[in-house]
This record gives structure tokens, C-alpha cells and sequence, in this order.
């Protein structure tokens, strides 16, 4: 099963459009603003979102960076039709401070803490004093996480993410924080559900390095995150660290 059979080509035709609206509101959050010269796809999947970004931003550099082999593979599959989009497997390969924006999907709340602060980290020293960064990660708590507790459910009951004890915990407010963890990416700590992460939690790590000019949730904004499935954030100038 590829990341596209389980996300923009999932069989559930609501989940379809879901993933694929991400991306367009994902976009969106960049728009009248001057066009980046570089963009980075950080921890891009299978490189979709990429897509849209060479069709929004046609001048702009775009990389895509994934860490993970099979899902580089994948990306590489994927864009094998698509022009002007480098990709990459090592942030190493980016020099400091060269990319002015950087978009950030399904990727931060499958990380542990210490894997967050890090990606965090590396994300503000690749950032110049103008540059952004557009983070898109789902609402596990409240309304949100009832009705995808209910799907998951429905698809796999009684795995991590669909007991009935894990999602009424997240409906009230209080995911389960002890979450299991597996490797990706050559030992790098992964939560493969997303039953756990809170999405508040992550604003306040955000908050600490970046200033957050924005959130937004999704795909209807004027209800917001209580009942929106996610959220994303627009974050700017990165703040200097303490020595």
C-alpha cells in the first residue's frame, strides 16, 4: 500500500476530498505575499503537494525533501512528470537561511517531542528574517476527534487510534499521551496514529521559536477548530534562540 492509497486516493471518497483540500488550503496561507524564489516541501510523502506548489508558484524553486526511502521513492514516482522540482533526502543538501518559505503537512503530529524540537530547529535555521513557514497538522481533540474516531472505528476497531477509550479521551480534551512509537528514516522515534497529538500543545512549541501570524482551520474556517479536521499555521520570523 503506497501513501497515495491512503490519503489522496483513498477509497473513502470523504477522506479523498479531505486530503486534497489540504493541499489547496495549504496554498492558500502563501498566497498575496511576493512569490518565494525557494520553496521546501518538508517532509514531503509522495511529493503531491509539490504539484500544486510548481502550478501556484511557476518561478519559484521548489525542493522536495522526504527522509523516509519508500516515501522518496514514491515522490520520485510521482513527480517524474513534473519539471523544476528537486528532490532530496538530506536537509544537509540546503544551505542556511536560502529557503523563504516552507510548507510543513502531515508531518509534526507523527513526531515525538524531541523529534519535534528538532524539526522545529532545523526548519528556523533554513529560514532568512522574512522567510515563513505554512504548518497543516489535524485536530485530534473535541467534536473533530469524535467523528474520526467513529470512522476509525468503522475501518479497524481496536488498534491505538480506534478504541473507544482513546477516542472519548480525545473528545474531551485529553488525548492519551503515551502513544506507541516505531522507527522511520534510519531510527528516527515516528507515531504512526494521529490519536494523541493536540494540535494546541503544538502551537505553544510552534510559538517558541517562531511568531505565528496566523491559524486558520479547515475546510470550512468560519466554524474553526472545534469543528474544523485541521488547522494551519503561517509563522514568520524566526526568533533567535538563547545562548
Amino acid at each position: 500500500m503506497t501513501y497515495a492509497d491512503i490519503t489522496h486516493r483513498d477509497p473513502n471518497p470523504i477522506k479523498r476530498f479531505l486530503q486534497r483540500s489540504r493541499l489547496i488550503h495549504a496554498v492558500r496561507m502563501a498566497w498575496g505575499r511576493p512569490a518565494p524564489r525557494t520553496i521546501l516541501d518538508f517532509g514531503a510523502g509522495d511529493g503531491e503537494l509539490c504539484k500544486h506548489l510548481r502550478s501556484a508558484f511557476p518561478r519559484s524553486r521548489i525542493l522536495c525533501y522526504e527522509p523516509a526511502p519508500q516515501l522518496l521513492a514514491q515522490a520520485r514516482e510521482n513527480l517524474r512528470a513534473s519539471e523544476g522540482i528537486k528532490l532530496l533526502s538530506h536537509l544537509k543538501e540546503i544551505a542556511p537561511g536560502s529557503i523563504d518559505l516552507v510548507f510543513s503537512l502531515e508531518v509534526f503530529e507523527h513526531l515525538p517531542p524531541v523529534e519535534t524540537a528538532a524539526a522545529l530547529d532545523s526548519i528556523a535555521g533554513l529560514l532568512p528574517e522574512d522567510g515563513h513557514v505554512i504548518i497543516g497538522v489535524p485536530v485530534e481533540v473535541g467534536i473533530p476527534a469524535l467523528y474520526k474516531g467513529v470512522f476509525r472505528i468503522m475501518r479497524r476497531h481496536g488498534e491505538f487510534d480506534a478504541t473507544l477509550k482513546n477516542v472519548l479521551a480525545c473528545t474531551v480534551g485529553r488525548p492519551p499521551l503515551a502513544r506507541p512509537v516505531s522507527a522511520i528514516a534510519g531510527g528516527m522515534n515516528y507515531h504512526s496514529h494521529h490519536v494523541g497529538f493536540d494540535h494546541r500543545r503544538f502551537r505553544s512549541a510552534l510559538s517558541e521559536r517562531f511568531d505565528v501570524e496566523a491559524a486558520v482551520a479547515a475546510p470550512l474556517p468560519q466554524l474553526g477548530p472545534a469543528l474544523n479536521p485541521e488547522i494551519y499555521f503561517l509563522a514568520g520570523r524566526p526568533r533567535c534562540q538563547a545562548t
